[in-house]
């Protein structure tokens, strides 16, 4: 898995469909659930008239994480959900979640640390095991 500097990712052999189920499936696993999806692609197409690769947002959210999240910051609903993308490039298929520690980070709240730390764990797993890392 490879860490940006706002992200983890990872790419997969799985084709769009496929990894977005099992993105889903490691999402349930982990505690969250998926609030909204957004098909960038489709939206592209109908809003701009352009066409482009596959693209999947999802918006992700574990509530328990978010309630304490949101207990210690309330304006941290701004950064919520968490999302997931799963896009094609050049045939590949690939994998990215936020990187929870690096987005909290900008909040400069003490008692967030340790729930950035767990979003981004669980997040960072979801990544591997959906892309068979």
């Amino acid at each position: 898995m490879l860490a940006t500097s706002y992200t983890l990712s990872a790419t997969t052999e799985r084709g769009l469909a496929e990894a977005a189920e099992r993105v889903r499936e490691e999402l349930k696993t982990e505690g969250f659930g998926v609030l909204c999806e957004i098909d960038v692609q489709a939206t592209l197409k109908e809003k701009l008239g352009v066409h482009g690769e596959p693209y999947l947002i999802l918006g992700a959210c574990n509530p328990p994480l978010a309630h304490q999240a949101l207990g210690a910051e309330p304006d941290l609903g701004t950064l919520l959900p968490c999302n997931v993308v799963v896009y094609e490039r050049g045939g590949v298929t690939h994998v990215s979640a936020i990187d929870a520690e690096r987005m909290l980070s900008i909040v400069d709240k003490d008692e967030l640390v340790p729930i950035a730390a767990e979003v981004r764990r669980r997040l960072a797993a979801v990544v591997e095991r959906a892309t068979g890392v």
